[in-house]
């Protein structure tokens, strides 16, 4: 998975793990709590709106696993375990 960097006229790709995504939804939804599902759907919304795909295509990523972390079938602090 890669997420897009832009600066300075050029576009770089930053590789993330899902141990990373997973970290990231962590780290999201301790700082915003029960936010944090609707701060991701905007984001997903507004990207799509502007025609950032792939921005919006990890905000979407984000918002599965905040979803799983808000309902308790993730464990940010366990092994993670995809199916």
């Amino acid at each position: 998975m890669a997420l897009s960097k832009s600066g300075l006229g050029r576009r770089a790709k930053i590789q993330l793990t899902t141990g990373e995504m997973m970290r990231l939804a962590s780290d999201f939804a301790e700082e915003h709590g029960a936010d944090a599902c609707d701060y991701a759907y905007r984001a997903v919304v507004n990207f799509e709106a502007e025609g950032e795909r792939e921005r919006a295509y990890i905000w979407f990523l984000l918002l599965v696993m905040l979803g799983d972390i808000a309902s308790h079938r993730l464990n940010p602090d366990g092994p993670l375990t995809i199916h």
